[in-house]
């Protein structure tokens, strides 16, 4: 990577300078406390952050470059990326996470790791490099440029790991050690036992004879569900011929009951036959006694008396005036046969009413003898007319009932054999009349029942089981968890499998391609610092970093001593082209 540009707006003594680096070799040089360690320090806490821990120290580094008489204390850079992406990065050091900007001057601040105690992982995820690493190398502070045991083991570390996998971060014996060591604690193997596939296996067979043992009570379920099926089956067959059973027993009760109006109507009939026959008897005696009865007539008798007696004083009369005239002249004769006259007439006057009121009397008498006789005769005949009314609707209403009858008969004949009919068809039947109705009821009701109670009791059976049945959902359900873990575990272990396969081939491709040149390289680098004393190494699955002595004896690299006595800072270019910043010194041994 280049850094190209700082603009420092306080950090430490600096305030308010920029800088811009060419592309070429930058010295930044001046006298001593000119602020050259403050500048170094800025570039590492702008790409990595600034720490608040003191280290054993008498102060922190924020404590110490944070200016003091004023609150700004920030800073930006800009960098370039071995891939040609250019990054600015601000970082106000009061806060523990900086703005990353791109080319476009788009935030990316959230793209990267978030550390919880370093902030913002952004330039270890672009470069590759941590901290440590890039003050281990690429940057020496003042007065740091001893490296201790520590860091010396890791960078050699680095530099096997470079040159085994590609990555400085990677050891390909490491890498396989944890891999094998991960397959074995969260997998194991055939032959290990209380690790997770072992103990999978385990419970699957106890689970798979569990199972087994449950099995039977599903079979059972699907008999009795079966049988039930096929016994419900039956009842509703036998319902449907229940209900025709019913429609029929309906149909004879409704026939029945028409039977029983028609018979009522023929005793109605009947009854009234009976009636017209005493009213007819009745009527005959109320006639004959009718016709007993006489009514006299003595209205013609009176009228002959009155009429006799009235001619025998007019002749009277008639014969005294004749005397009158004829003794006219003889007064005496006159007077006697006036007198004579006189009293005839008076003697007629007298006799007329006299016989006059007793024949009125006798004729009241007889007055009231006919209208008694003629009012019984009235009253027997309206009993008559009454009895003869009575037998006339007698009559028709037993002729309407007769016709009645009749109509019913053949209209229930009719209906019964057409309802019939149609439930006959209803339930394709060929002929119902045989049918023993209350027989086939009791019968098919009986059944019936027979069918629910056998249906119960296998419900009662089926209710029995279904714990057993709920227990075997269970053991699979469990079983079905078993076997996704175990193909988890399958597959985790096809997983690591395939990555060991995959870093073998890509360490062995490395071995043959990458680490003789950068054996050879490592080998003039050494050759170079060691002033010719050290001119072979080589990379040892085992030990890493090897060094041949000038006797030939090879020797691990962590054997090798490092003195420092002064110090320069020079660039080199790695395989991988990356510039980075190395201690080259004189007077060393190693």
């Amino acid at each position: 990577m280049k850094i190209n540009k700082l603009q420092i707006n306080a950090f430490g003594k600096i305030e308010n300078k920029e800088i811009e680096f060419s592309e070429k070799i930058n010295v930044v040089y001046g006298k001593n406390e000119a602020g050259k360690s403050t500048l170094l320090k800025f570039i590492v806490d702008s790409l990595y952050g600034i720490s608040k821990n003191k280290r054993g120290k008498e102060f922190s580094d924020y404590d110490r470059y944070k200016p003091w008489n004023k609150e700004e204390f920030s800073g930006k850079l800009t960098y370039t990326l071995d891939n040609g992406k250019t990054y600015e990065v601000f970082r106000d050091f009061n806060k523990k996470n900086p703005k990353i900007y791109d080319e476009e001057l788009k935030d990316i601040s959230k793209e990267f790791t978030i550390d919880k105690t370093y902030g913002n992982q952004f330039f270890t995820e672009q470069t590759k490099i941590d901290e440590d690493t890039f003050l281990s190398t690429l940057v020496s502070m003042q007065q740091e440029v001893k490296l201790g045991k520590q860091e010396q083991n890791t960078l050699l570390q680095k530099i096997a790991n470079l040159a085994g996998t590609g990555e400085d971060n990677v050891s390909y014996k490491k890498a396989m050690e944890k891999i094998n060591k991960r397959q074995i604690e969260e997998i194991g193997t055939q032959r290990s036992q209380g690790r997770p596939i072992n103990i999978v296996k385990e419970e699957k067979f106890k689970l798979q004879d569990e199972i087994g043992e449950l099995e039977e009570y599903k079979e059972k379920q699907y008999e009795i569900e079966e049988l039930k099926q096929k016994i419900e089956e039956e009842v509703k067959q036998r319902e449907e011929k229940l209900k025709l059973l019913k429609e029929l027993k309906n149909l004879e009760e409704i026939e029945k009951i028409e039977k029983q109006k028609i018979a009522l109507n023929k005793n109605i009939v009947n009854e009234n036959k009976e009636k017209i026959e005493r009213l007819k008897v009745e009527k005959n005696e109320l006639e004959k006694k009718q016709n007993e009865i006489k009514i006299p007539e003595e209205k013609e008798e009176i009228k002959k008396k009155y009429n006799v007696s009235k001619l025998s004083n007019i002749a009277i009369l008639i014969l005294g005036a004749i005397l009158a005239i004829i003794s006219y002249k003889n007064i005496v004769l006159l007077i006697a046969f006036a007198t004579i006259a006189m009293v005839s007439l008076a003697i007629l006057i007298f006799t007329n009413r006299r016989n006059r009121s007793k024949q009125l009397a006798k004729n009241k008498e007889k007055q009231e003898q006919i209208k008694k006789a003629n009012r019984e005769k009235q009253e027997l005949q309206s009993e008559i007319d009454k009895i003869a009314s009575q037998i006339e609707l007698l009559i028709r209403n037993k002729e309407e009932q007769t016709k009645i009858i009749e109509n019913s008969k053949n209209l229930l004949k009719i209906q019964i054999e057409k309802q019939k009919q149609e439930i006959a068809q209803k339930h394709q039947l060929e002929e119902i009349d045989n049918i023993h109705i209350a027989y086939e009821l009791e019968n098919i009701q009986n059944k019936i029942n027979n069918n629910k109670l056998e249906i119960h009791s296998l419900e009662l059976d089926k209710n029995n089981i279904l714990p057993k049945l709920e227990k075997l959902a269970e053991k699979e359900e469990e079983l079905a968890e078993l076997e996704e873990k175990e193909q988890n575990l399958l597959n985790l272990n096809e997983a690591m499998e395939l990555a060991k396969q995959v870093l073998e081939t890509a360490y062995m491709k490395m071995k043959e391609n990458v680490t003789p040149k950068f054996t050879e390289n490592l080998s003039k680098n050494i050759e170079q610092i060691s002033d010719e004393k050290y001119k072979n190494v080589r990379i040892n699955d085992e030990e890493g970093i090897i060094v041949e002595k000038e006797n030939g004896e090879y020797i691990s690299s962590e054997k090798l001593s490092i003195r420092y006595n002064r110090s320069t800072v020079s660039i080199i270019k790695t395989r991988s082209n990356k510039r980075i910043i190395r201690r080259k010194h004189a007077n060393h041994t190693r």
